[in-house]
């Protein structure tokens, strides 16, 4: 029987089972406290501000008080999670604001400052003989400029010293005379964002190192000796396996060090969707926890059973377990992915080998809170998402009893999960999912994890001990490897286009085939295998190509590509590019890092007609990767030659000279000029004018022409009576705000409402020179430049110009008072 309380009758369980919750209840409260405390620290990364402490401060007192005298329990556990949720974000505020508080003073930056501390991270060779590393500053010696000023300086540097053919650093500790400038890269809507990942590794200055020196005063502490350790360490694999055909390959395995992986290697890597396989991760420190397992396991169970009993065998095998996973960690740089993934397997072998019955998705949940606990700047890294996603769908698929489906069953069906349950995440970061990918990893995951990684780890132990054996470990080491990089190389090479289709329909099939494999039966996993390759069929069919994106008012984008021009033009569903942006073969391309993410985003499939300036490199970059990579309907340019030869004879492309005429995209009446006496060079650069009638607009893009070609370009304008003072309009700097350029008659004779500067932030050329913009400021036309706007949208609203800058829609800590951005100015 019930009891029953006798003064509220049978009221008394009711008002119990509100108010008193049982054991049960209160460790599935501690779960959505943790996860309420993850949700926190996320939230901060989707604020364009930091939250007020005062208003943290008011909220969680707010929360408490309501926890505290509330009488319903549903009442108070929303109280209690809404504080946690509140200490989450209080947690990655605090940690973001100290961040933040690091801060190169605008005095400092482009001046000679001398340094002292140690090499924290793993010199890499960089681009134009440079040799790249982190650097952690013990101290900041005398300088005019901050001498008197109460400023945190940077802790933490990137740095770059140009000039090294010996890619040797003298010492681990250094003195260095560095030219530093603050955080800052390019600003767009979509693509890497260069200063995103600044704050996330809290690199707070970056710059070039102009003299080195053993500096043995700088005291090391235990951070400083570790750094010393595992820079000795992977030296010593370098020597060992010089002779080795795959040594980056290998290093980065055994050490984490990535850094002297070449382009090529990346490539293969990115077209078969195995990059995760040189990331030191959880696959790597799984591996490790398992072969350890089982070695301790088995050694255990030689010893009698009255030397150790079972609670004492489960405390050995799972400190054995951690130790080896801690020592590769270790060995591997203790990375922040290295040390997400060492917590989360921590969290599983506490909960496997001490029979907690912790369900799969309460460790999943005590891992997350972990790993934002330690490091609360996780959500800023793709890595992060990717990772608790793939145990997320493993969970989903495997924790709710599936009946055995053998090894291979297995095993096809957590790739197939993971293919189609990280696809959404893959689209969220502006990658492509590559359809060999599925195949590559199904056979390189069991591949490294049965084969090369025990032969890797085994190989440098008996190296270690018998140095000796160097001359039999390396090559078999080598051949291991090779076998796996033969098979990547060759999936790289076959036809797989990669499947790009809308977020929405992503969503809808992985939610479905996640959906079918939980289907009790062996025909769930059939049906979802036939759902997916139907579905590919039907998206790589001619009908499923679809058009640009239907736009009513007329665009002008204005790319932030640093010092180079990339402007997309856009009305209707008909589209115009004006120049691809800057490019280093082998080291940045414009067109994969801006261009071609951007343009997806856009929802344009298409280019009508492609406009090439001239066929300097800060204007043409990456051309023949961009004709390979969207269709184009024709191109026009101001050097034609050139421009052919850098397309390849692989492109059908046709190249027309500049002196075609005029067109219309949607709405706008398109005009080309170019001067008939520079075949050549920057005054060959093609000048587009754009108009649109019923506003009286028009935009001009004159590329890199200089003075003298201005001038005749204005009486080309004055004899088409083009020069009409009733016109609004915005035109880009010419050759970058060039002292060559905008000279006193153009800017008198255009009378723009509107100047647009596409330049680098601080470049060594100096664009936009102070003559220029004194100009422009003195017939009171507002300017923009991308150093300090990021991408500008030049847009029609009822008729009327607007301009948008990127700067004004960014998170806080690039948009955080201080910070380069903010304080950039046009001279």
């Amino acid at each position: 029987m019930l009891p029953v309380d006798h003064q509220t009758g049978g009221q008394g369980l009711s008002e119990n089972s509100n108010t008193r919750p049982g054991p049960s209840s209160g460790r599935g409260l501690a779960v959505a406290g943790a996860f309420a405390f993850s949700c926190g620290v996320i939230l901060l990364y989707w604020l364009s501000m930091l939250p007020p402490s005062g208003w943290i401060v008011a909220s969680f007192i707010t929360a408490f008080c309501i926890a505290s005298r509330a009488r319903q329990y549903p009442l108070r556990r929303m109280a209690v999670l809404s504080m946690a949720l509140i200490i989450g974000l209080a947690w990655a505020s605090w940690h973001a604001d100290r961040r933040l508080a690091e801060n190169l003073p605008a005095g400092m930056e482009g001046q000679r400052l001398l340094v002292s501390g140690y090499v924290c991270d793993l010199p890499s060779p960089g681009s134009f003989n440079s040799l790249r590393f982190s650097f952690c500053v013990t101290q900041w010696h005398e300088h005019p400029h901050f001498s008197n000023q109460a400023v945190k300086l940077p802790q933490l540097l990137r740095l770059a010293w140009y000039g090294q053919a010996e890619r040797r650093l003298p010492s681990h500790r250094l003195r260095l005379e560095l030219v530093l400038k603050r955080p800052h890269g390019t600003l767009n809507d979509a693509g890497f964002r260069y200063e995103d990942w600044l704050f996330r590794k809290g690199y707070r200055a970056t710059g070039t190192v102009r003299e080195a020196v053993p500096d043995p005063a700088v005291v090391c502490s235990l951070k400083c000796r570790y750094h010393e350790a595992h820079h000795w360490i992977a030296n010593w694999v370098e020597r060992r396996f010089a002779r080795a055909d795959h040594r980056p390959l290998i290093s980065s395995l055994l050490v984490g060090d990535r850094g002297h992986l070449t382009p090529a290697h990346w490539q293969v890597l990115q077209d078969t969707g195995t990059i995760h396989l040189v990331a030191i991760s959880g696959l790597h420190l799984g591996l490790i926890a398992l072969g350890a397992g089982f070695l301790v396991r088995r050694l255990l169970l030689a010893l009698p059973l009255t030397w150790i009993g079972e609670v004492g065998q489960r405390r050995c095998l799972f400190f054995a377990v951690m130790i080896c996973c801690l020592v590769y960690a270790l060995m591997a740089g203790f990375t922040v992915p290295t040390q997400r993934a060492l917590l989360m397997v921590w969290v599983g072998g506490w909960s496997l080998l001490f029979a907690r019955q912790l369900p799969a998705w309460q460790a999943w949940v005590w891992a997350l809170a972990a790993v934002l606990l330690l490091d609360p700047f996780a959500p800023l890294d793709q890595g992060f998402w990717l990772s608790f996603g793939a145990v997320a769908v493993l969970i989903w698929v495997f924790a709710a009893g599936l009946r055995p489906l053998g090894w291979l069953g297995t095993l096809l069906l957590a790739q197939g999960a993971l293919f189609a349950g990280l696809w959404p995440l893959l689209q969220v970061f502006g990658q492509g999912q590559p359809l060999i990918g599925g195949l590559a990893n199904l056979l390189a995951i069991p591949w490294v994890s049965l084969v090369v990684m025990p032969g890797l780890i085994g190989g440098a132990v008996v190296v270690a001990i018998v140095p000796a054996a160097v001359e039999m470990v390396v090559p078999f080491c080598d051949g291991l490897m090779g076998m796996l990089w033969v098979v990547l190389t060759y999936l790289a090479e076959l036809p797989s286009p990669v499947i790009e289709v809308g977020p929405g329909e992503v969503i809808a099939l992985a939610g479905l085939v996640l959906l079918l494999v939980k289907v009790p039966t062996p025909g769930g996993g059939v049906c979802a295998g036939l759902l997916f390759v139907v579905w590919l069929a039907m998206l790589q069919s001619p009908a499923s190509q679809r058009s640009n994106t239907h736009l009513v008012e007329p665009e002008l984008r204005v790319w932030d590509v640093g010092q180079g021009l990339a402007v997309l033009v856009r009305h209707q569903d008909q589209v115009l590019l004006y120049d691809t942006g800057p490019a280093v073969p082998g080291v940045f391309s414009a067109v994969e890092s801006t261009l071609l993410p951007n343009l997806k985003a856009l929802g344009v499939h298409r280019i009508d007609t492609l406009v090439i300036s001239h066929a300097d490199s800060d204007h043409s970059g990456g051309l023949a990767t961009l004709a390979g990579s969207i269709q184009i309907g024709k191109l026009v340019t101001g050097e034609v030659l050139a421009v052919r030869e850098k397309l390849g004879d692989a492109s059908g492309l046709v190249v027309q000279s500049c002196t075609v005429a005029g067109e219309t995209l949607g709405g706008l009446d398109i005009h080309y000029w170019q001067t008939g006496s520079s075949p050549a060079g920057n005054d060959a650069s093609c000048v587009v004018r754009i108009e649109h009638p019923p506003s009286r607009t028009e935009w001009l893009l004159p590329g890199d022409i200089g003075a003298t070609t201005e001038a005749l370009y204005l009486s080309h304008l004055r004899g088409r009576g083009a020069l009409a003072a009733d016109v609004t309009r915005l035109v880009l700097a010419p050759h970058h705000g060039s002292k060559t350029s905008s000279s006193p008659q153009w800017v008198s004779a255009l009378t723009p409402e509107v100047v647009i500067y596409s330049a680098g932030y601080r470049h060594r050329y100096g664009h936009p020179h102070s003559s220029v913009t004194a100009r422009y400021r003195n017939r009171g036309v507002s300017a923009f430049s991308t150093a300090c706007s990021g991408m500008l949208v030049a847009a029609l609203e009822d008729n009327r110009l607007t301009i948008k800058e990127k700067r004004l829609d960014t998170p806080f800590w690039i948009s955080a008072k201080g910070q380069a951005r903010d304080e950039c100015s046009i001279p």
